[in-house]
């Protein structure tokens, strides 16, 4: 039969609890400064984002363009297995390219039918997509956290669109996939 070990005494007890408590306060002041510091600019932008509602409404991304000027392209047939998941918004070669909500770039690239393209994570996790950029603008990368407004790119040709008259291929994807974005246009205070 073995002798069960001593019982701690309550000073070492309260010694144990003590430090258990510092360690304790030491991680959540830790924790705290990770937090504000500009390492999790992104996280707690996306935790933010991830907060708010999808938009009800938004403003054209393309500079000098009313919503009135957008036709409702979206659905329309695309060959033979596709349909359009967003609207065309056409402009000047190099028009500025707006975000239309705040957001993370989550992704710069160059590839597909959208040739140069810019993802961002907006509102309620919604994924806003800007294909046939003729360029970037300069510096923009992926994780920058970006204000409703913040030049994305400039209206192009590139991907699939190479040839037609230069316009941003604008659309939006939520939990369900891709919707139509021209209601939330039509519903921003200026359009007209």
């Amino acid at each position: 039969m073995s002798a069960s070990p001593p019982a701690a005494s309550p000073a070492r007890r309260l010694r144990r609890g003590l430090l258990r408590l510092f360690v304790l306060v030491v991680c959540i002041v830790v924790a705290g400064v990770l937090w504000n510091s500009p390492i999790a600019e992104s996280p707690r932008a996306l935790w933010r984002l991830s907060q708010m509602p999808a938009p009800t409404a938004l403003p054209v991304p393309v500079a000098g363009v009313a919503a009135r000027q957008v036709a409702d392209t979206f659905g329309a047939p695309r060959g033979r297995d596709r349909t359009h998941a967003g609207v065309d918004i056409f402009a000047k070669r190099g028009t500025e390219v707006r975000s239309a909500t705040p957001g993370i770039v989550a992704d710069i690239r160059e590839s597909g039918l959208g040739g140069r393209q810019v993802w961002v994570m907006g509102p309620a996790r919604e994924r806003y997509y800007y294909a046939h950029l003729d360029d970037w603008r300069e510096g923009l990368a992926r994780g920058d956290v970006i204000e409703q407004g913040t030049v994305l790119g400039y209206v192009g040709d590139t991907g699939n669109a190479k040839g037609t008259p230069p316009h941003l291929h604008w659309g939006i994807y939520g939990a369900d996939g891709a919707y139509d974005p021209l209601p939330l246009l039509k519903a921003w205070p200026d359009a007209p």
